[in-house]
Order: C-alpha cells, then structure tokens, then sequence
C-alpha cells in the first residue's frame, strides 16, 4: 500500500479494527477510517486515536439505535427568497 492513499481492500493488508472498519493516513496527513460493510470511507480526523475512538462511538451508536439523540441539522443549505 501507498504511503497517503486509500488503500486496496482487495489486494493490501489491511488491519480490520473490531472486524467493522480500517484507518489509514491520507496524503494530506489526517486520518480516514473505511468501513468493511459498505467499504465507503466513514469519518476523517486529526490523529489516530481520535478516527478510532469516533469510529467505534459512531457504530456503536447505530447499533444501539441512539445516533439521532447526538445529530442535528444546523443549517439545511437552502437559499430562500427570490435571487
């Protein structure tokens, strides 16, 4: 696998976290996590530890059905009125 770039699930060796999600370092220096079961890219942060610790709230959550007691929208991104 290349240093910064989205791994290949198929091909590369890529350490499964709680059999549910993979971290690698993108080339900008953050940090991804992809999931397993829908191999999309899940959350991207800062540091390691914080992509893992985030990760592992987030699915939790959905598990436990309680994700939509911590979410909210802010702003819907619609311009009202005439432009």
């Amino acid at each position: 696998m290349s240093k910064g770039y989205r791994p290949n699930l198929e091909t590369d060796n890529v350490e499964w976290i709680d059999d549910a999600f993979c971290i690698y370092k993108t080339r900008f220096g953050l940090y991804t996590s992809i999931r397993k079961d829908t191999q999309e890219n899940f959350l991207t942060g800062g540091t390691y530890d914080a992509v893992l610790e985030m990760s592992r709230w987030h699915l939790k959550c959905e598990q436990e059905g309680t994700l939509h007691l911590y979410t909210r929208v802010i702003n819907s991104g619609v311009v009202g009125g005439k432009l």
